[in-house]
């Protein structure tokens, strides 16, 4: 059933912002056509095959800021999903992190939670493992190993990404694609019977996990509570 619920945001903003978010999602150079084709079925329901093949055109920082800069909220709602796209995949590139500090500058946002973000990761990518802790490999930003055990820096950012707020249908189906539905990818590799290794969930490897599953179930509610949407697909 189509939402009858009216965006907070016009069709230009909604349409810029999503710009942003496959820009993002695309931000370490690969566009070959898996990629495309699964943009475009993310985007099906809600764009006919113009606004589709626009909605994968790159955008820049400057072109999305004039869209909307002019709105400080609209710009940290923006910011705030960007940000849970670069955590979504489990990789928080070095590409990705120059992409957003591109957005945050053009939309004249302060960058204190993304720098937080970065200097975490350097932090605990640059620890030494603590006997007996996982080792797993670490973001782009850096070569080394990261372990599993990291001091909580990131409380401020945290908090910051909580405080997204979801008035877009849009913008929530979205959400609701792209973040996984459950923690993926645990598993037990066996050979001749045999456990020989023990891949974790990814759940355990994101600091920032919860928070993606945080605005997940806020996009679930708002489609069903807001949008009178049946959001089965999603679950």
């Amino acid at each position: 059933m189509a939402s009858t619920t009216k965006s907070a945001y016009t069709d230009e903003q909604t349409a810029v912002w999503i710009r942003g978010l496959v820009s993002l999602a695309w931000a370490d150079g690969n566009f070959d056509t898996k990629e495309q084709a699964m943009i475009s079925a993310l985007l099906h329901k809600d764009f006919n095959a113009e606004e589709k093949t626009d909605a994968m055109e790159p955008i820049s920082a400057d072109e999305l800021a004039k869209v909307l800069g002019s709105d400080r909220d609209l710009a940290e709602n923006f910011l705030r999903t960007a940000v849970m796209v670069a955590l979504a995949d489990q990789d928080y590139s070095v590409s990705e992190d120059k992409m957003l500090q591109q957005y945050c500058q053009a939309l004249g946002l302060k960058a204190d939670a993304l720098d937080i973000l970065r200097n975490t990761f350097h932090i605990i990518a640059n620890a030494q493992p603590a006997e007996g802790s996982e080792l797993i490999k670490a973001p782009n930003l850096t070569s080394r190993k990261l372990y599993t055990d990291p001091v909580d820096l990131l409380h401020p950012v945290r908090d910051w990404l909580d405080r997204m707020d979801i008035q877009d249908p849009k913008i929530a189906r979205l959400m609701c694609k792209m973040i996984p539905s459950q923690c993926p990818f645990e598993r037990d590799i066996t050979l001749f019977g045999r456990k020989i290794v023990h891949v974790p969930p990814l759940c355990k490897l994101n600091p920032l996990y919860d928070q993606l599953v945080s605005l997940r179930f806020r996009a679930l509610s708002y489609l069903a509570d807001d949008c009178k949407e049946d959001i089965s697909e999603y679950v």
